[in-house]
């Protein structure tokens, strides 16, 4: 009888333990911070080892696309960081010189962000064209 429980007791005892493993790890890993580029540039070392989230505005002129590969500037606080994203996903058409964009995923040794994601933010407020201005959908005559 005790050999029984013992067992149970001890697997119910391992079990428990891989599944706390598993979820310490895995919050572990889908940690992002959300830093400034200055920020993230005084880590040094530390930076490299990080998921990170970094904020800032696209430099105009910047953004270059080479097949799947686009490559731009942040500028924040004085600071530029070159991005460049390689992704499946198609990237927000409000991505464009200017923009406010936020990007996810890791600073490298080579000193450019490599993002899994970008966020471009839209337009805070509605700019309405001028009287005797038609929409561009309907000067093609759609």
């Amino acid at each position: 009888m005790w050999g029984r429980r013992f067992k149970f007791i001890a697997g119910s005892a391992i079990i428990l333990g891989v599944l706390v493993w598993l979820g310490v790890s895995g919050v572990q890993e889908s940690k992002t911070y959300y830093v400034t580029i200055p920020e993230m540039r005084a880590q040094g070392d530390h930076a490299y080892k990080m998921r990170l989230r970094v904020a800032g505005d696209v430099l105009p002129g910047s953004i270059r696309r080479e097949g799947r590969t686009v490559r731009f500037q942040l500028h924040q606080a004085e600071e530029r960081l070159e991005v460049v994203y390689v992704g499946t996903e198609p990237l927000p058409d409000t991505l464009v010189d200017n923009a406010q964009a936020i990007v996810t995923g890791q600073f490298t040794r080579e000193q450019y962000f490599r993002a899994e994601k970008v966020q471009a933010k839209c337009a805070s407020k509605y700019e309405a064209l001028p009287p005797g201005v038609q929409p561009q959908a309907a000067r093609s005559g759609s």
